[in-house]
Order: structure tokens, then C-alpha cells, then sequence
């Protein structure tokens, strides 16, 4: 038996990285996953591998009418929902002088506004007892150059995290983040020209001496769903390879 059978759940940011990889692990372990993501190629590649388990819904996370499209398609599978990883995300780079308003508004309008409406918008859905997963990142706990903006929004999503676990332990709903630290994914190379030399400059950072590979967060997300931890919530589940840690 799996962690999660008979368990309906959804990834954001599902198509690829750590979201792809959560959804083919929480799937694994016996739910159905509903996933969302922009790209329809990419999440049509992700229903082919994980197989009937897996329902795909195209939209942004920061259109509030495509999250109503998702929540709509949910409800219609008539299970509400068990696990809710709220996983999309994106980077980019800019030092303080660099920063625009659109460098602004776009992460935050994903990685804030759009975390808060997907969980907001999951409210009527969720079942007593559901777990609610935020992605961080180790980057909301340092002032790494360039990634001021990126880290805030990061930031802010542990804050919610914490106030989330208060609002919604009434109905039993554990809330928590999972915080990984750099992780051999296509969004992290893309930030740069170079992925082989940022690859071996932040493997040398981390006392484990690598990146995660997206499959190890997942490990850690199926935990963060399932009753294993049951007594967790409005944590921070570091997985960085001591990244933040020594």
C-alpha cells in the first residue's frame, strides 16, 4: 500500500523539476494528481509518464480565472482534495540596481499572489485533515547577490506557511514548507549562460558537495503529505544538504 492511496492531490508548477518529479512520486505512492503549469506540451509529456493517476489543467497560477478552471475541474472528480503542493514558482536575476517593476511584478504576482489564491482558492475543496505543502527556498534565510526580490518572495512564503498552520488547524489542515536548497533543475540552470560552471560554483557551497536531484524533494514532499507527519505543521522541512545548516 501506498502513503497515499485513495488520496486526491495537486501540484503547481507540475510540468517540470521539483514539481514534476513530486507529482510522479505522490502519484507513486497511490493519489490521483491533478497538476497545472503554462506549457501544455510539457504537461501533456508529464500525464504520458505517470499514466492514468494524473489529470493535467493548463493555467498560471496568476490568473485568478485559469485557478478557478483548475478548482473547477477538482471539484468535478467529486473527491475534494488531500494534498495540495503549491510548487510554482520562478527565479530571476537582478541586483538592486537592476531591478524593474516587471522583474517586481512577476515574481511576485507568481510566487506570492499566486501561492495565496491557489490556497485560498482550495479552501471550499480541501478535506478536514488535508495537508497544504508552500515551496520555499534556502534562499529566504541569506542575501545571496542578484536574488533579493526572488529571496523576499520566498521569505514571504514561510510567513504565510506559519500563519496558514493557526488559521486552518480547526479543520485538521497541516501547513508547511519545503525548503530546498540547489537543485539540479532546468528553471535553476536557465539563470544563467553557463550551467556547467554555476552547477560546480554552487555544488562547492553545499557541505554534501552537490545539487539535489529533484526526485530527493519530492522524497520530502510525500513525506510532508502524508500521515507519516501527522504531529508537523507550520514548519520549514529543510533539504539543502546542510546548505543552511553547518
Amino acid at each position: 500500500m501506498g502513503l497515499l492511496d485513495g488520496k486526491t492531490a495537486l501540484v503547481t508548477g507540475g510540468s517540470t523539476g521539483i514539481g514534476l518529479a513530486s507529482a510522479v512520486r505522490l502519484a507513486a505512492e497511490g493519489a490521483h494528481v491533478f497538476l497545472t503549469g503554462r506549457r501544455k506540451a510539457e504537461l501533456d509529456a508529464a500525464v504520458e509518464l505517470i499514466g492514468p493517476a494524473a489529470t493535467a489543467v493548463t493555467g498560471d497560477i496568476a490568473d485568478l480565472a485559469d485557478l478557478d478552471r483548475l478548482y473547477a475541474a477538482v471539484r468535478d472528480r467529486g473527491r475534494g482534495l488531500d494534498v495540495l503542493f503549491a510548487n510554482a514558482s520562478v527565479a530571476s536575476l537582478a541586483p538592486l540596481e537592476q531591478i524593474t517593476e516587471e522583474h517586481f511584478d512577476t515574481l511576485f504576482g507568481i510566487n506570492v499572489r499566486g501561492t495565496l489564491f491557489t490556497v485560498q482558492k482550495a479552501l471550499p475543496l480541501l478535506n478536514d485533515g488535508a495537508s497544504v505543502i508552500l515551496n520555499g527556498s534556502t534562499n529566504g534565510d541569506v542575501g545571496d547577490e542578484a536574488l533579493g526580490v526572488y529571496a523576499a518572495t520566498k521569505a514571504a512564503t514561510r510567513s504565510f506557511a506559519r500563519t496558514w498552520a493557526a488559521e486552518l488547524r480547526g479543520r485538521g489542515i497541516r501547513v508547511n514548507t519545503v525548503t530546498p536548497g540547489p537543485t539540479e533543475t532546468p528553471a535553476l540552470l536557465a539563470l544563467t549562460p553557463d550551467p556547467e560552471d554555476f552547477k560546480r560554483h554552487l555544488s562547492a557551497r553545499v557541505p554534501l558537495g552537490r545539487l539535489a536531484r529533484p526526485e530527493e524533494i519530492a522524497a520530502a514532499v510525500a513525506f510532508l503529505a502524508s500521515g507519516q507527519s501527522s504531529f508537523v505543521t507550520g514548519s520549514s522541512l529543510y533539504v539543502d544538504g546542510g546548505l543552511n545548516q553547518i
